[in-house]
């Protein structure tokens, strides 16, 4: 009499072994291991892909720094001290920061392995090979430029074309990278290309400060002129 009993029951024991299966099967892809990230080990310069997302507050130099030191760790090559190639202006009583002085010595590759620098002084003169197919990411791809839509070529610098920090007074620095409203950050092309065929337009790092109806400092405000809170990172060696 108990025959049937037990023969529905296992049959029960075994439709939930099989639901469980299933299940468990639907499950394993997300289980598995995300894929690898380019990696450059040896990458000693790069632009940001994507900016922190509040315009041009950084979190100031410290905070420009460690997301460089971020950005580099996830390809490989987060052995080194990296540097937001950024200047600040005196204010408070600090004294300012030029970006030429926070980066180290050179030479500096980018993610394939190209100079785009010999030193400091080359990196600031015309003989340095920063442009559209060098001045690659930390991913080792090209910033959309002039001609592109979007146009992302704008970066930020707050510096003067000799990588020095303008003087204390009107704003380029946005607040030494603390504002995403008011202010106004000098900013660079990382195409080194321009509505003219000058030497502004032409300057990797010291073409025209931002603006915008939030202030100049917000990440709608950069993306208005050509730019999406983008800024240089280098290893100081």
């Amino acid at each position: 009499m108990n025959k049937p009993k037990t023969t529905v029951a296992a049959a029960l024991a075994l439709a939930s072994l099989c639901m469980t299966s299933g299940v468990e099967a639907q499950q394993q892809p997300a289980q598995q291991a995300a894929p690898q990230l380019p990696q450059a080990p040896n990458m000693t310069f790069f632009v940001t892909s994507v900016g922190p997302g509040k315009g041009a507050d950084l979190g100031g130099l410290e905070g420009a720094d460690q997301y460089c030191q971020q950005l580099a760790q996830r390809h490989g090559a987060g052995g080194k001290t990296w540097r937001a190639y950024l200047s600040t202006q005196a204010v408070d009583g600090k004294p300012a920061v030029n970006a030429r002085d926070r980066i180290g010595n050179g030479p500096w590759q980018n993610f394939k392995g190209d100079i785009v620098s010999q030193s400091v002084d080359d990196l600031h003169s015309n003989n340095n090979k920063l442009g559209m197919n060098t001045s690659l990411t930390e991913r080792g791809q090209v910033i959309p430029g002039v001609g592109f839509a979007p146009n992302r070529h704008d970066v930020l610098t707050g510096s003067t074309p000799e990588g020095r920090a303008f003087p204390a007074g009107d704003d380029r620095t946005c607040r030494n990278w603390t504002s995403s409203t008011q202010g106004a950050a000098m900013l660079g092309h990382i195409d080194r290309k321009g509505l003219r065929d000058d030497e502004a337009s032409r300057s990797w790092n010291s073409s025209h400060p931002s603006r915008g109806p939030d202030g100049g400092c917000s990440q709608a405000d950069l993306r208005s002129t050509g730019g999406d809170g983008l800024f240089y990172c280098f290893a100081a060696q």
